[in-house]
């Protein structure tokens, strides 16, 4: 007998995880849901891909699907990253693969026993806790040391009792150590710590326990905003103004602002905490105030005139405070060396005058130059303002952590950077030590800005701020007044402590002291009409091991730029970093007061030959 069954073949277009490339074609013998993760054969390799869409048979060969891996991405993970494919210019391949996807077995649903762990709220602190509850999202601004971490906690415990998940993002894993301790006291295993440095095993673990439901709350960096969480009520971005939430490799999206449209999607709250919050995000967001910190000490500031280095004075004030059995913070901008021109005497900065923001020193150029605009002059001599020597080299942490060993003999003296803390475990280490006070004297970088909470610290010395003044960055300001209010809420936390300030612009840090919103509402005044908050930017990179090709790419580019209006090509040139990896580097910043119109063009013109950095946060 004759089989006239006809087999019939279903046909869907599949997303490569990871590639560059379109949705693909591929052909299965059974139907399978949008969001299916399947293997297929990619030249002559088997590859994880997601169905994304359906498709008809076309007038070519097509491959099939191998198999379902028995794992799906829900609509809300398809959503978020369709808009991270369009938003941040990447396929939607390459935005999938950012996610952990769903099991697709069915479980008995996981109901935990909740026990309202008691957490009490000051007025202040339960005035916010309300604000936070009432609206989509709100930017929770309160100073270090004022209980941001009660409220949260507050938040996590009301979404447990209504069976809800939440993420808690943190800047970096810097932070998780601490913070797992005082999500465990409240919430047990109801509390996963998800990040980079987990091993294998432990991140199997940590996802078993996510997809079954066991975990309702996870805490981590940038990447835990994409794990498969059921019934997400709350995502808390603390410290909402640290750089470390922009990617900078693509998909180069900004994990607050995708919190954000996540929130949105998903219907849930979305909370962005910071004592120093970004000038876009005060701007832009519901704001809640607390004004004064959870316990108030006597802070007393000094401000030293110089570069970079430990004076007489600073090292009499750590003999006298670790003495008082206190221990000390010293903070320098950043491991290596700048590059901006400052004058050692009056503060003054190189900039360029068309952009505001500092230029860079090119020593074999012998030249400043914008890297925004790509405006060049010569290298001054002297300081234009006062004749004074003009400086561009400083002192490293480790020559601190040098110098303070030799004077403090027995003094035990912990380097806190990202030369030093290259594990989870030395991290921890590092940690410890502190807590325990077998540490005596930390010196570190931006990471000690981090959200740390010891309170011991009765001394914090800063450093170099006046270098974070000079960088080519229009935030520059912003960013040398958030370290000095970061670093400086490090101290005091319990006991009375001092802040030494090295700086020749005495008057920018010290008029601001107990007043950063003040200072954030002129600092939005002073960029209007040029940078964010009221405009929007996009760079796009070039990159080739032929410097011709490179700048012959990027004009080209850049006159068909030229040919849409309502976007302003700021500057077209060399990239700060002029060779990275042997490839020559060129950059367009495109200024627009719509992100749609930016959008736009860049869409118009993009024809695969540069990357596109959407809301740029790094300029080099």
């Amino acid at each position: 007998m004759i089989d006239l069954q006809i087999k019939r073949y279903y046909y869907y277009k599949v997303a490569v995880l990871g590639r560059k490339l379109h949705p693909l074609t591929y052909a299965f013998n059974e139907p399978l849901v949008i969001g299916s993760v399947v293997e297929v054969s990619l030249q002559n390799r088997i590859v994880l891909g997601v169905v994304v869409d359906s498709s008809k048979k076309g007038e070519f060969k097509t491959l099939f699907i191998d198999r379902a891996k028995g794992y799906i991405f829900k609509p809300y993970q398809l959503s978020t990253a369709h808009f991270i494919s369009e938003y941040y210019s990447c396929s939607l391949a390459e935005a999938l693969a950012l996610f952990e996807p769903f099991k697709t077995e069915e479980t008995e649903p996981f109901r935990p026993d909740i026990k309202d762990p008691k957490i009490g709220l000051t007025s202040a602190q339960q005035k916010a806790y309300d604000f936070c509850l009432a609206k989509e999202s709100t930017l929770l601004f309160a100073p270090t040391g004022s209980g941001k971490t009660e409220i949260y906690m507050k938040l996590f415990a009301k979404m447990l009792k209504e069976q809800k998940s939440s993420i808690f993002l943190m800047p970096e894993i810097s932070l998780t150590p601490q913070m797992e301790k005082r999500l465990k006291v409240h919430f047990g295993d109801l509390v996963a710590i998800w990040h980079s440095k987990l091993t294998k095993k432990r991140r199997e673990e940590t996802l078993k326990g996510i997809r079954e439901g066991r975990v309702k709350i996870v805490a981590g960096p940038r990447s835990a905003l994409f794990l498969p969480l059921e019934d997400i009520g709350l995502i808390v971005v603390d410290e909402e103004h640290d750089d470390s939430y922009k990617a900078h490799n693509r998909p180069r999206y900004h994990a607050r602002d995708l919190a954000l449209y996540m929130g949105k999607v998903l219907g849930a709250k979305v909370v962005l905490g910071s004592a120093t919050p970004s000038a876009s995000t005060y701007a832009r967001q519901p704001v809640v105030r607390i004004e004064e910190p959870f316990v108030k000490t006597k802070k007393r500031f000094i401000f030293e005139r110089g570069g970079c280095s430990l004076t007489g004075s600073m090292k009499e004030a750590i003999k006298r405070h670790l003495d008082a059995d206190g221990q000390v913070l010293v903070f320098l901008p950043t491991r290596g060396n700048f590059k901006y021109l400052y004058c050692d005497s009056c503060g003054y900065r190189v900039e360029c005058p068309f952009c505001s923001v500092g230029m860079s020193l090119h020593r074999g150029r012998r030249m400043v130059r914008c890297h925004y605009c790509g405006y060049a002059e010569k290298i001054p001599q002297k300081c234009p303002k006062c004749g004074y020597h003009i400086s561009s080299e400083r002192i490293g942490t480790a020559e601190v952590v040098e110098e303070l060993e030799r004077e403090f003999e027995g003094v035990k003296v912990q380097q806190f950077d990202k030369d030093t803390i290259t594990t989870a475990r030395k991290l921890q280490k590092a940690l410890d030590s502190f807590a325990e006070r077998e540490t005596n004297i930390l010196v570190g970088t931006q990471m000690l800005a981090k959200g740390h909470d010891y309170p011991d610290i009765t001394l914090a010395i800063i450093l170099g701020l006046d270098y974070i003044l000079a960088l080519p960055d229009y935030r520059a300001r912003e960013r040398a007044q958030s370290l000095f209010v970061q670093i400086a809420g490090r101290a005091g936390r319990s006991r009375e402590a001092e802040v030494i300030v090295q700086t020749n612009d005495v008057e920018f840090f010290s008029e601001y002291i107990g007043k950063y919103e003040r200072f954030l509402r002129e600092e939005i005044a002073s960029r209007d009409g040029l940078y964010p908050p009221s405009m929007h930017l996009c760079r796009l990179l070039f990159s080739s091991k032929n410097e011709s090709g490179a700048k012959e790419r990027m004009l080209k580019i850049k006159e068909k730029i030229e040919r849409f209006s309502k976007v302003e090509i700021v500057g077209a040139d060399k990239a700060p970093i002029e060779k990275i990896a042997g490839k020559y580097r060129y950059n367009i910043l495109l200024r627009s007061e719509k992100r749609a119109d930016l959008l736009r063009v860049v869409k118009g013109v993009n024809d695969g030959s540069f990357e596109v950095d959407m809301d740029p946060v790094d300029f080099a």
